[in-house]
Order: C-alpha cells, then structure tokens, then sequence
C-alpha cells in the first residue's frame, strides 16, 4: 500500500516506524529536514521537506499515485486543507486527519466530501480520555480495550503475590470460577511473551492479557491480584483539552478535583465544568497536594503538556499516598522507564492514537486495532467475509488453522453471541473473530489469512 504520512512528529514518526517494516510504500512530509534525516536513516522509507498543504510539495510525495494521506501535523487546519487538495486536485482513495479542536469535532456535517472531503477523524484527545474512563471504571487494569461494540473487552493486569490464580496453572481458572467465560490470550514476563496453554503457570509481576465480557472483568482481575476498591475521589493535575474532557466525563460519578496553574483556564474551567472543583495552584507542590487530602485520593492524573512535570506530579503523590497514580508522557523512552515501578500507569497519547490509525489501515475488514507493548503486538477485530471455497478461515476449526507464529484467537463473536475460542470452533461467514498478535511482524499474514479470495461477490 502507497502511504504518505503529513508530519513528522511523534505521532508521524511512530506511525511510519509501525508501516515502513509491513512491505508498504511509506513517503513522510514535513517542513523539519533534520527529522526527515534521521528517520530516513532509521527507516526504508522516502521523505519530502515541505508545508504540508502545499499541492507543489504532494506532488513530490507522488501523492496522485497514492493509496492513503494521514495528515497528522500539528495544525488541524493543516490536516484538513490537505486531505481537501489530496481529494480535489489527486482523487486520493482514503484521507485521515487528526483534528484536535473540540469545536470542530461538533460539526461531524463539516467532515463530508462536498464540504471538507475527510474519512476518518482522529481526535487524540477524545481517545486518552477514552482510555483513562476506561482505566477508572476498572480498578486494578493496566489497559482495558473494548471490542465488539463493547460486548467483550480485553484487560492487561499485572498479577501480584497473593493472588489466588498466582502460582497456578491456567486450567484451573475455571475451577475458580464456574460459569465465567474467559480465556487469558497472552502473557509477558519480564517483557517477553511466554507460550500460553492451560499448563501455563502465572507468576507474581507477569503482565497478563485476558478477554471477557465486561461484567465478568473485575471478579476476574481478583484472581490475579488483591482487587481494588471502585475509585471514588479523582484528583486531575492539568486543565487542558485531555484534563477538562476527563473531568466532563467523570464528574457525574466521581468526587473530581482539576488542579491548574493558569488563571484565565481556570475561570474557563469553572464555567465549563458543573459538578468539578477547580484549584489555581501548581500540582508538583507538596503543599498544595497535602492541603487538598492528596492521601484520600483513589486516582491521581496528571495530563500536563510537560513529560517531567506530570512524572514528578505523579511521584510526589504516591509518596503522599494516593491509592493509584498515572501520568500522561509523550516521550516512548520514558513510558517504559516509569512503567518500571515510578508510576502506575503511564498513559502515551501515541500509541492510542495509532492503534485507531491502524484500524483503518490494515487490510481486510478491520473493524479496530490496538497497540499493545509500546506497539511491539496487536490486539485485532476482524470480520470474516466470504466462504469456504474464497476464504482461508471461513468454515475451519480454529486448530485448522495455520495462524502464524505467536497468534491467538481468543473470542468469536457471532450476531449477539459470544464464543471463546477453543480448538474445535468453527469459523462462520461474518463472525467477528479477536486476535492477539504478539510478534507485530506477523501482521501482513495475519491480514492475508482473512482476504477473500478474487471470485467471491
């Protein structure tokens, strides 16, 4: 696939590392000629230095030859302006923005082909706020993912002594919960993926991915740690778009504090929000965390702008014990630094981002896509067309299947029925079929083992 990425940024950059080694064409513009250097070096793609949204420099990108432009600058009006020229003067099959500006996210009527010819919308900030509810609602999760328009979700929690299921084999989970369906689809230890069966015995501080329905999800991460308690009392270190989104959807359910530093924010914060105290006042203050009960706080957040200022934040509020604590960090080195123990959760606004990116470019009939393990695995909802003369799944045994190296089917899910995955399983025409990649290379056989065949209709 022919793909041209508009900006080099953090998002950009990850993005083309994630397509440039799955055998497509990748062409990275950007007006920062050292950036486009150094991943020129890194990576086996092409770059072009220019604005974005000028038609002189797509056309050096080979944009008219294009499958796909991911315009994901910095300025909204620059994603918009170049998928409006991509579509007008070069027909562009697939154009995808990242919009950030709430006000035009309200307008969906903005985004059509008479007006600005856009096909999907990534809005960042919605999905760390996404993802943070998601967190909250689930005491005890690393990462929560939501599949089949939310009739199973996929859970990361790292197991602890104590657990009841630690120090025991898979298989008797179902002893200790008769009538659950769950299945635990992979598991990491000490970063590495591990071979999953029911023999497969789960250790103290193994990171284990598990998929169920959602009402099942907390008596599940029970067996594998001491559970939580369901939070109460948030406490936001920031007020920007992230923090006062995460507030707006929170407030109604949760006791919610934003602390910011900024005055005319605040004022905006106060009028903005219904039911959230709003403080003037700097979170990385000792005093001021002390003052406003930091110790009775369930969940610390801090989504400031600044990596360092949110991990100190966070830091200095587990010292002064708040029960959880997780920091927002756009650095991909430093989220597996403070993942090491430093906070609990670091929440990176790029590899969210890309998972929706890569939703809509993976082929097949992708229906969403997560990255997982700073984007070295996948968790993938496909749908599986066709029969069993076209399609390579359709009509097998899961055990019939010749899924490559460190793949896993953990769920199908088939109209209002949910089927976890076992050997004898077989595949049907437009069943929603849950896949867990562990080795990210993979990928392109995984998505041509669920391409139909050219003589299906």
């Amino acid at each position: 696939m022919k793909i041209i990425i508009l900006g080099a940024g953090q998002v950009g950059s990850s993005l083309a590392q994630h397509l440039a080694s799955e055998a497509n064409d990748i062409t990275v513009v950007d007006t920062n000629r050292e950036v486009l250097r150094e991943l020129q070096d890194r990576l086996d793609l092409r770059t072009v230095g220019g604005h974005c949204a000028h038609p002189d420099v797509l056309e050096q990108a080979n944009v008219e030859d294009a499958d796909m432009v991911i315009a994901v600058t910095d300025s909204d009006e620059t994603n918009m302006v170049a998928c409006q020229i991509a579509y007008t003067l070069y027909h562009t099959p697939t154009k995808i923005a990242r919009v950030r500006e709430g006000s035009y996210l309200q307008h969906p009527e903005l985004f059509v082909q008479e007006a600005l010819p856009v096909d999907v919308l990534i809005s960042p900030e919605q999905l760390v706020t996404d993802h943070v509810v998601r967190l909250i609602r689930h005491p005890g999760a690393l990462q929560v993912l939501d599949f089949a328009d939310g009739r199973v979700q996929l859970v990361a929690v790292r197991a602890y002594y104590g657990g009841p299921l630690v120090g025991h084999e898979l298989r008797e989970l179902s002893e200790h919960m008769p009538g659950i369906q769950t299945r635990v689809t992979a598991i990491f230890r000490g970063g590495q993926p591990i071979k999953v069966d029911g023999h497969t015995v789960i250790e103290a501080d193994d990171e284990v991915f598990f998929i169920a329905a959602p009402k099942h999800i907390r008596a599940i991460i029970s067996e594998l740690r001491q559970v939580d308690k369901p939070y109460k009392r948030i406490m936001i270190a920031g007020g920007g778009n992230i923090g006062r989104r995460l507030a707006q959807a929170l407030e109604s359910r949760y006791q919610v504090k934003i602390i910011e530093r900024d005055a005319e924010r605040c004022r905006f914060l106060a009028e903005a929000l219904n039911d959230t105290i709003v403080l003037r006042a700097d979170a990385a203050d000792e005093s001021v965390l002390v003052e406003e009960n930091i110790e009775s706080m369930d969940v610390f957040v801090a989504l400031t702008s600044d990596d360092e200022a949110n991990i100190l934040s966070a830091m200095l509020a587990r010292r002064l014990g708040a029960r959880k604590v997780m920091s927002l960090i756009n650095r991909p080195s430093y989220v597996q630094l403070v993942e090491s123990g430093v906070v609990d959760v670091a929440i990176s606004p790029q590899q969210i981002t890309i998972g929706a990116l890569l939703t809509h470019i993976r082929r097949g009939d992708m229906v969403s896509v997560h990255s997982l393990r700073h984007g070295a695995a996948e968790a993938i909802e496909v749908i599986a067309h066709g029969d069993a003369k076209t399609s390579k799944v359709v009509g097998s045994r899961i055990d019939e299947l010749n899924l490559p190296e460190g793949t896993h089917i953990a769920t199908l899910v088939r109209e209002d029925q949910v089927i976890m995955a076992h050997h004898d399983a077989v595949i049907e025409a437009e069943d929603h079929i849950i896949l867990f990649v562990s080795d990210k290379r993979r990928i392109t056989e995984v998505e041509q083992m669920f391409q139909v065949g050219v003589t299906f209709i």
